[in-house]
């Protein structure tokens, strides 16, 4: 894909929201050397949070996976924070681990996860697969639904 990271947010009718400040005592994201470490996003839209309870149970793998993406695009957010504005920066996705807040039964996670994966790639194009893992929990910060956190290579 030759044309511009913002350009294929608008195409996908996305408009990165302002950077969540953070919830405790932690930074939102961190710079090492050429890494980017992006601290967990939640399904947050229009300043609250969009999606809450417990995947499969409370929540469908429909509804999770657009928790996912929201999580995603609040991963970008704080990436165009940390660098000022300039996604071009982006090299490459390297990992995220998806958290999603699972029913003791429910083993679709990688499918909940897919909704982040999914729009990373599209937006990022081959910089944005990655490794990845998704994993079930008890319960997340706030009773959402999914937390889902990066580590990106910047230029």
């Amino acid at each position: 894909m030759t044309d511009s990271i913002l350009s294929r947010l608008a195409q996908h009718n996305i408009t990165l929201p302002d950077a969540a400040a953070p919830a405790a005592n932690y930074v939102p994201f961190v710079i090492s050397g050429s890494q980017l470490f992006i601290s967990g996003q939640l399904p947050i839209e229009n300043g609250a949070l969009a999606v809450t309870g417990i995947v499969g149970r409370d929540v469908d793998v429909p509804t999770a996976q657009r928790a996912a993406e929201l999580c995603a695009i609040n991963i970008l957010a704080q990436a165009k924070s940390a660098l000022d504005g300039d996604l071009e920066r982006i090299a490459r996705v390297i990992k995220i681990n998806g958290f999603v807040a699972s029913d003791p039964g429910f083993t679709e996670q990688h499918l909940v996860i897919n909704g982040a994966s999914n729009l990373l790639a599209n937006i990022l194009g081959d910089a944005g697969k990655h490794a990845r893992a998704a994993v079930g929990m008890a319960s997340l910060p706030f009773n959402a639904a999914v937390e889902i956190d990066a580590t990106i290579e910047i230029r």
